[in-house]
């Protein structure tokens, strides 16, 4: 399926991969009673929270990420990947760090598992997150910075 002025879309393949995701993160709160916000899962398991799951639990979870991806490409015949530079990749890692931190969730927490609670500071958030996002493609591309080698 091709969207127009989108020839790189795969909307079938998105639509799968977040009925996944939504089913991942029902799960969780379902079984384990905590909702699947991966940087509170991070400080669970680096020691940056005391609360939450187990330790151990926060690895196997944060392990099975890479390890889900890696999968997906083997399964498939191996996709084609781009990624950004270590170093912006790093400088970008450290600014998402931070807005967690200071928004006291990600967007798996607040976008996927807060706003289908409906949650009101978990919509704010996403809210942020979304205009945040859009506002530094915008700048980018307005610039002429291209982040991808």
């Amino acid at each position: 399926m091709m969207l127009p002025g989108f020839p790189d879309a795969a909307p079938l393949a998105g639509l799968g991969g977040g009925i996944l995701i939504g089913l991942a993160a029902a799960l969780m709160l379902l079984g384990a009673g905590r909702i699947a916000g991966v940087s509170g899962i991070t400080a669970r398991a680096t020691g940056i929270s005391g609360s939450g799951m187990s330790k151990s639990s926060a690895w196997m979870f944060l392990l099975g990420l890479p390890l889900g991806a890696t999968i997906v490409v083997l399964a498939s015949d191996g996709l084609e990947a781009s990624f950004a530079s270590p170093v912006f990749l790093l400088i970008a890692g450290l600014f998402v760090g931070i807005g967690t931190r200071l928004g006291s969730g990600c967007t798996s927490g607040h976008g996927v598992c807060g706003v289908s609670r409906l949650s009101q500071r978990s919509i704010v958030a996403t809210l942020t997150f979304m205009a945040a996002g859009i506002a530094t493609v915008v700048i980018m591309n307005a610039v002429g910075l291209e982040v991808l080698q």
